[in-house]
C-alpha cells in the first residue's frame, strides 16, 4: 500500500470515528492540472460535529500515515473545514454547505466512490 492510499484509508477511518457520512473519494490522478492526488469529501450533522471529525481525521492520519496537514482551514464556524495534506485535500461539510458549493461535482470526469456510513 503507497503513502497515499495509507493517507487515504486513515482519513476514512478518522470519518467514521466521528459518525462522519456521505463520504466520497474522488481520484484525481488521471487528471491534468490538479493540486492533489485525492479530495476525500464528508459530512457532519452539525459545526461540533465537523470539529470533531476534524481532530479525529488529524490523530488517524498522524497516528495511522504518519503525517500532518501542511494546512488546515474553517476550523473558526465549522461550515466547511478543509484540510491539506498535498496529496490528500480532505473536505469537511455541514449538509447544506456541501450541497451549495457543490465540490463533488467539479471533476466530473473524475473516478469517484462512495464510502457505506457505518451506523
Amino acid at each position: 500500500m503507497s503513502n497515499t492510499e495509507k493517507l487515504v484509508k486513515a482519513t476514512i477511518e478518522g470519518i467514521q470515528e466521528k459518525k462522519g457520512h456521505n463520504i466520497t473519494v474522488i481520484d484525481l490522478k488521471e487528471i491534468d492540472d490538479t493540486i492533489t492526488q485525492f479530495l476525500v469529501i464528508c459530512e457532519g450533522n452539525s459545526p461540533t460535529q465537523v470539529a470533531a471529525i476534524t481532530d479525529s481525521v488529524r490523530d488517524y492520519v498522524r497516528i495511522h500515515a504518519g503525517q500532518k496537514p501542511t494546512s488546515t482551514d474553517g476550523t473558526r464556524n465549522c461550515l466547511w473545514v478543509a484540510m491539506d495534506y498535498t496529496d490528500v485535500v480532505v473536505h469537511i461539510f455541514l449538509p447544506e454547505a456541501r450541497e451549495f458549493y457543490d465540490i463533488d461535482n467539479l471533476w466530473e470526469d473524475a473516478s469517484r466512490k462512495t464510502i457505506p456510513d457505518i451506523d
